[in-house]
């Protein structure tokens, strides 16, 4: 056979679409029991999180009205890593995601880098969702004496319940949280148009552009603090890549993956920009604040009774549903790191309901240091968790978009298939998100306070990650060695 046909023949064998592609040993095991209802509705908890329901107040005191191009800019950015992470979905489902596309297209470091970033991302922001859920519940003057420490655990101790029982109760325990939120925001869209048609005062002046124009306009303080606001306003977006881990555990991704990235996109444009520019248009941006939801401030100056109950209560709801999907998203994560070594063996233990408990128990414990944390500085220590986690989504987002120019790469060499759902402007759209994410943290420089503490961790970060990766560099060797050999070998050991 002549060389030329011989390349050809091996060009066929390495061609794969989305039945043939790779297996990944993390993948095996899993149950299928996640519905389209679910996946649906872990998109939408995905996109709508406390930083709308409770940091959009302060953001628009200190950015006005201008914090809605905020919301949209980085909204489309989200979208796109999305969409990145769908296409590669539809190639390959994996629950263990972007951790598994990335050790397939850029090796080993790669898929220990994403994987690593992403578990800071969670383990971190656990701890400011059971600290936020402790705030929250001190609301009501019956848990008041509860000191926060407590409240913290029993919140870790039941979602962390809840994930370890079964990936259905984890659906629905989402599914019904997202109803919740959908429902809050929908309610008070309606509301606010309401006052916007009908003119009925709120807090003793006219709703409409007035609330904007005679209140120092569309930037009241200038530029910067909508720059600064920008490090806040990626975070809102965590946990969008979540869709990407659930499609590993339904039965029909090729369906419902695109039908749920793609409803992304207005979501965004409806919940966060509309239900912002209503708050504008509303009141004066200067009279929300970071300490109360901008929501139950406009529903308070109209006079509804137990604003603030409701409100509260949905609040809490979400950053319940963010401590949720963080222990699922890191059990699966992990154990596609732990079935190649790069993360502690525990952690690819899987129990009899299917459940990878080990990953799940590793980011729990950190949880735990968070309760410590609560003990004793329980006024700093949501703020010092979510300098920490907003590195971790940046670098996992930097990632994503990493891996899908790798998979595109491979494409193009005719190595791979690409499915038809594709990210928009493919070439491009990878390397202007990268920069626009690099500029994010570049532009923390200028916030003093907590901006310059976040990029000081950098340089934290990445010797623990050089050092992780050369206390586990041997063991991912092995088992890259041991997964190459023919099946009936390792069968016959």
């Amino acid at each position: 056979m002549s060389k030329e046909a011989v390349d050809s023949a091996a060009l066929d064998a390495s061609r794969t679409d989305a039945s043939q592609a790779p297996a990944d040993a993390g993948d095996a095991g899993y149950s299928k029991d996640l519905k389209a209802r679910h996946v649906n509705m872990i998109a939408i908890g995905g996109a709508i999180g406390t930083g709308l329901f409770l940091g959009a107040g302060g953001r628009l005191h200190s950015a006005g009205p201008a914090l809605a191009l905020a919301y949209l800019v980085c909204g489309i950015f989200a979208f796109f890593v999305v969409r990145a992470l769908g296409e590669m979905v539809l190639y390959r489902p994996s629950s263990g995601s972007f951790v598994s596309y990335a050790r397939e297209f850029l090796g080993e470091k790669g898929a220990y880098f994403a994987g690593w970033m992403y578990f800071l991302n969670w383990s971190t922001t656990c701890i400011a969702d059971i600290t936020a859920i402790a705030l929250y519940t001190h609301y009501w003057s019956f848990f008041t004496d509860i000191p926060q420490w407590v409240l913290a655990l029993i919140a870790l101790a039941v979602v962390l319940s809840v994930n370890l029982i079964s990936v259905k109760y984890f659906g629905e325990m989402e599914f019904w949280f997202a109803i919740i939120k959908v429902a809050a925001l929908t309610a008070f869209m309606i509301i606010g148009v309401f006052l916007l048609a009908s003119q009925h005062e709120v807090g003793g002046g006219k709703p409409g552009l007035s609330m904007i124009t005679d209140h120092g306009g569309f930037l009241p303080n200038g530029m910067m603090p909508v720059v600064i606001v920008m490090q806040g306003v990626v975070f809102a977006y965590a946990s969008l890549e979540l869709v990407g881990v659930a499609a590993g555990e339904t039965k029909d991704p090729q369906k419902i993956v695109p039908r749920a990235v793609n409803s992304i996109m207005w979501r965004v444009g409806l919940f966060y920009v509309g239900s912002v520019v209503l708050l504008a248009l509303l009141l004066p941006g200067s009279v929300y604040s970071a300490d109360q939801s901008p929501f139950v401030t406009v529903l308070s100056k109209i006079g509804v009774p137990a604003a603030g109950d409701v409100m509260n209560f949905v609040v809490l709801t979400a950053a319940m549903s963010s401590l949720n999907s963080g222990l699922y998203s890191t059990g699966r994560i992990l154990r596609s790191m732990a079935m190649a070594g790069s993360a502690p063996k525990f952690t690819a233990r899987m129990n009899r309901n299917q459940v990878p408990y080990g990953g799940i128990l590793l980011t729990a414990s950190i949880g735990v240091l968070g309760v410590g944390l609560n003990r004793i500085v329980p006024d700093q220590a949501f703020e010092i968790v979510l300098n920490v986690a907003s590195l971790g989504i940046i670098g996992t987002w930097i990632m994503i978009m990493v891996c899908h120019l790798a998979f595109v790469r491979r494409a193009k060499e005719g190595l791979i298939t690409r499915p038809k759902f594709r990210l928009p402007g493919s070439g491009i759209t990878e390397y202007v998100t990268i920069a626009f994410l690099l500029a994010v943290l570049c532009l923390m420089w200028q916030d003093a306070e907590v901006g310059r503490k976040t990029l000081f961790l950098i340089p934290i970060v990445g010797v623990a990650l050089v050092i992780g990766w050369l206390g586990v560099r041997k063991r991912v060797d092995r088992e890259a060695q041991g997964l190459t050999e023919p099946p009936q070998e390792k069968q016959d050991r």
